[in-house]
């Protein structure tokens, strides 16, 4: 595929760097913007080391590269066509509005994040120029200046990698193209399904992240630890009651039939017996790092700000405009700014007497 538009990717970090970076080796007209400055050097002296679970998927990409502090340069350069945004939540709204005088007229932003930041985007360059997309299952890190590393295998079978999706359900000419875009990286469905794959990764992203914060485990060992893994079930249950209750058509939640995760979680005894069998099955399934950790674990371990109150703090709050429980979420939120905050150490024990 050829296209002569052209892509900022603002946030190079795991997801936007890998996807930016392949993207850009794939022959299309990409620049990366990141705050972290010997990312960006790195990236200039020696290109970006795109690792995968196969030596044969190793991708030294050479895309071109801005720092934050030279993004006015895009004044001077070819109005922006696509614009994915794929810093953390809690920057969407200044990113966005940074970015949105270098926006051709007929250009877009593509939140490319956990979360749900369309509406934080939409906010400062309208709907119109608002699109959705998910990395559904890409797990991936950003382990040094330079370099990520893919942790799960390419084109996984029954699963697409990335999703894709217009606000308003329709299929347009831009979400096609943008689709194709991105299956030249990987499998991406283009879908008219938006907010429920939305809601479905927030609840996988529920699920795992802040225990994952919390615990110190790694996303193998969350599932293999008995106590966890029923918290895990509880989580993705609530996720789901409330989802539900706010009308949204949801897809499987890592893997699992949404309803049959609710039930588990309510004590259906053959719902739990088949969701927890998944769970346990799924280690080191697609090649994954037996220590990769989700994203907010990574976060934990660099001392960043975490995502939690974008996550569970999103269940938390609609659950409760639903009347849905989410005590569980609650729960959790406390146990992560504990260890946010330095007051306490992360470990499995601040999470067995949540569920």
């Amino acid at each position: 595929m050829t296209s002569d538009k052209r892509i900022v990717v603002f946030g190079a970090g795991a997801i936007g760097g890998y996807t930016g970076g392949n993207l850009a080796h794939n022959g299309f007209d990409v620049t990366l913007i990141d705050p972290w400055p010997a990312h960006i050097e790195a990236i200039r002296t020696d290109g970006l080391a795109l690792e995968g679970v196969t030596e044969a998927e190793f991708v030294r990409a050479r895309p071109k590269t801005l720092h934050l502090t030279e993004a006015q340069q895009l004044a001077k350069q070819k109005p922006i066509d696509i614009c994915f945004i794929s810093t953390k939540s809690y920057d969407t709204d200044w990113a966005a509005t940074m970015m949105r005088q270098y926006l051709a007229p007929g250009g877009y932003m593509v939140s490319l994040q956990n979360c749900i930041n369309e509406e934080r985007i939409a906010g400062v360059v309208g709907w119109g120029k608002t699109v959705g997309a998910i990395a559904a299952i890409l797990s991936a890190e950003l382990y040094a200046p330079g370099k990520i590393r893919r942790t799960g295998a390419k084109n996984p079978p029954g699963h697409e990698v990335y999703r894709v999706g217009e606000v308003h359900g329709r299929m347009t000419a831009r979400i096609e193209e943008l689709g194709e875009m991105i299956r030249t990286i990987d499998t991406c469905k283009v879908t008219d399904n938006l907010w429920g794959e939305r809601w479905s990764k927030l609840c996988v992203n529920g699920m795992h992240n802040g225990v994952s914060a919390a615990s110190g485990l790694s996303g193998n060992a969350m599932r293999q630890d008995e106590k966890i893994r029923k918290l895990i079930i509880a989580l993705g249950g609530e996720g789901v009651r409330v989802g539900q209750a706010l009308g949204y058509k949801l897809e499987d939640i890592a893997g699992q039939d949404a309803e049959t995760l609710a039930r588990a979680s309510e004590g259906d005894e053959k719902a739990l017996e088949e969701v927890t069998a998944l769970m346990i099955a799924l280690r080191n399934s697609q090649g994954r790092s037996e220590q990769q950790r989700p994203s907010m674990g990574q976060d934990m371990q660099k001392g960043r700000r975490t995502e939690i109150d974008f996550i569970n703090g999103v269940i938390v709050e609609r659950g409760k405009s639903v009347q849905r429980k989410v005590s569980t979420h609650e729960k959790l939120i406390a146990a992560v700014k504990q260890v946010e905050l330095g007051k306490a150490a992360p470990s499995p024990e601040l999470l067995y007497a949540i569920n």
